[in-house]
């Protein structure tokens, strides 16, 4: 897979996560292209706009947030 970075994506919409703490420190980035013709969910880290994103499916997000709120139970 080749390396992708934010400004390979253009002008997307990033959100921060809710899960970020409330500093800077700590924040993560998203943008959902899943209705998108990407169809995938992007990933970065706020402070490194231009740095690398991960690319990921909808469903290895999905996925991924079943397993973490079950362990945190």
């Amino acid at each position: 897979m080749a390396s992708l970075s934010a400004t390979d994506l253009g002008n997307v919409e990033w959100r921060k996560s809710s899960y970020s703490g409330g500093g800077e420190s700590q924040c993560v980035e998203v943008a959902d292209l899943s209705a998108a013709r990407l169809s995938k969910i992007f990933v970065r880290d706020a402070k490194r706009s231009a740095g690398p994103v991960l690319r990921l499916s909808a469903g290895a997000v999905g996925a991924f947030v079943r397993l973490a709120t079950a362990q945190a139970v």
